[in-house]
């Protein structure tokens, strides 16, 4: 990893679980109850849920993840779990299908994780497809879903409904609905629903090499803790390769064949006093015509997506470039000339790198499909591609491939993901309604045992979001946060949604970190520096674009 790792006091639960690992790694390679059924490479949501299919088996599995769960793709995406218009519109029925089965399954299963939101596709004049043919998808993107939520806009109503839209621009206008969701915080709620079921799942491990027979079989994993530096080898029959943009890398060790096309897309998070919008709009890029989003997100306004080739190291967080964020701001502006959105006004970026199944060399990246892919090299399954809507779908495909190779009990895969929630807003007594739902949405029934251990006074919620300090203290204690960034920007999303990174919490936070995890103040300082660099570097906007005078000179320029 390129910043330095302050290393985690012994006691925390995360080190706990490593030095299980070791114990029973140095108690004989050859003794069989010290192998896995499968060892599960990747903590993002295609690996957390092989994990969790995996579990309910009665499969004795573990997963590993180089990085913090969800720190790749699945925490970075464009928060959308959606059927996928546009693949409807290029012939791919039966992913969209699957992926709008798969939509309305979460909105029944984890609401308030995943909420349904109103879209209000816009046609421009120039060079949209024509209305009929928009009236005609959508008729048929619901009739996948099994519901029916399209309808046209008129142009007056699209004016009343988003102030300041550019109806001049435009020829006509349809509403439909998709979900949106916090995709980190969904990969993190099926993990906890595989460990419940018997799981193990570490972070900061790294799988570096696999180890194989003289015929060719996979025997298990050399692996190294990313904090310590102490490497062991561990005995798995069956190694699921579900790294995302980085499968390639792992399944080269057995087969040479190059398929990922990394794809990065990026995004612009403002205020809502600067660009207010209620549901998301979709539209079209005015230069090349891709269909974009501006969406509300907690409280906040997220505009996006480019989709590009991402040719920079896979390991060093993806960041956004001058011309995605001009791209981004000339679209919202072309579409809210009012706005006058510029630099100054963007409070933090992401940008997430897609692992695509490459077909054609130099296709255009947005043309690609977004099916995933199952492959096997003996006992080693890689999965890559697909969505994180299809997740559950995903992970059944690897299953059963799994099922060829060790025997695993049989369950009915129409099974839920997520374990019934018992637990009800009322119960959390201390809270105000709207936070104890967000709760209960962010952890189901694990909530119980938050509310055993409220501290009173960190209850008041940070800024305008949904997060206090009683949370993070919770979460500290209990999600194996290794580093500040883990819990400001995957456990959390303060590092994105306030100022600065959430520069002005960072003194509350403190005592905090220093009660719950055993830091001292060097410690604590060391964490603080390197989040304020990775932030900068990584969730804020290029260097060159940080003055006004620069910001305007950009923007002014063409694009090249």
């Amino acid at each position: 990893m390129s910043e330095q790792e302050p290393s985690t006091p012994p006691q925390s639960n995360r080190n706990k679980l490593w030095s299980t690992l070791v114990a029973s790694a140095n108690q004989g390679a050859d003794d069989q109850s010290k192998t896995w059924d499968l060892i599960v490479v990747g903590g993002g949501i295609t690996g957390a849920g092989v994990l969790r299919e995996a579990a309910r088996r009665g499969l004795k599995v573990l997963l590993l993840e180089q990085q913090d769960f969800a720190w790749g793709t699945s925490s970075r995406s464009s928060k959308m779990v959606h059927g996928g218009l546009r693949y409807l519109g290029q012939g791919d029925y039966r992913l969209t299908q699957h992926s709008l089965q798969e939509r309305e399954r979460l909105l029944n299963e984890v609401p308030g994780l995943v909420d349904r939101m109103g879209y209000y596709f816009t046609l421009r004049k120039d060079k949209s497809p024509p209305p009929w043919g928009v009236k005609i998808l959508l008729w048929l993107y619901d009739r996948l879903a099994g519901i029916r939520d399209h309808r046209r806009v008129d142009l007056s109503a699209l004016g009343r409904e988003f102030p300041g839209i550019n109806r001049q621009k435009l020829k006509d206008c349809f509403y439909y609905t998709d979900a949106v969701t916090d995709d980190a915080r969904l990969v993190l709620r099926v993990l906890h629903e595989a460990i419940a079921d018997g799981a193990k799942a570490l972070n900061y491990v790294k799988v570096d090499r696999l180890l194989t027979r003289d015929d060719g079989d996979i025997t298990g994993v050399t692996v190294t803790d990313q904090l310590s530096g102490e490497k062991i080898e561990l005995r798995s029959k069956v190694v699921v390769n579900a790294t995302g943009a980085w499968a390639d890398r792992l399944r080269n060790q057995m087969n040479a064949e190059k398929r990922i096309r990394p794809l990065r897309g990026s995004h612009l998070v403002v205020p809502q006093s600067r660009l207010s919008v209620a549901q998301a709009v979709t539209l079209m890029h005015p230069d090349d015509h891709r269909a974009m989003f501006v969406f509300p997100w907690e409280n906040r306004t997220v505009i996006g997506t480019t989709d590009i080739d991402h040719r920079h190291e896979l390991d060093t967080e993806a960041s956004i470039s001058a011309a995605e964020v001009r791209y981004l701001i000339d679209a919202a502006n072309d579409l809210f000339p009012d706005a006058k959105l510029c630099c100054d006004d963007v409070i933090s970026s992401w940008s997430g790198v897609r692992p695509v199944i490459g077909s054609e060399k130099n296709k255009d990246p947005s043309k690609e499909r977004r099916d995933h892919a199952v492959w096997r090299d003996k006992n080693l399954i890689t999965v890559s591609g697909g969505k994180l809507t299809t997740f559950r779908l995903i992970a059944l495909d690897v299953i059963n491939v799994i099922a060829d190779i060790i025997p695993t009990k049989k369950v009915d895969e129409s099974l839920p993901v997520f374990s019934p929630v018992t637990v009800t807003a009322s119960q959390i007594s201390l809270c105000g309604e709207k936070q104890a739902e967000s709760l209960i949405a962010r952890y189901g029934d694990g909530v119980k045992s938050f509310i055993g251990d409220l501290c009173a006074d960190e209850l008041k919620p940070i800024a305008d979001t949904q997060i206090s300090l009683a949370e993070c203290r919770w979460l500290l204690a209990r999600e194996y946060v290794v580093h500040l960034d883990d819990l400001l920007l995957r456990r959390t999303r303060l590092g994105q949604l306030l100022e600065r990174g959430g520069e002005e919490i960072l003194e509350s936070l403190a005592p905090v970190f220093l009660q719950e995890l055993g830091w001292n103040d060097a410690h604590w300082q060391a964490e603080v520096t390197r989040y304020r660099s990775l932030w900068k570097r990584h969730y804020s906007l290029p260097a060159e674009l940080s003055k006004a005078d620069e910001v305007i000179k950009a923007l002014s320029e063409p694009a090249t």
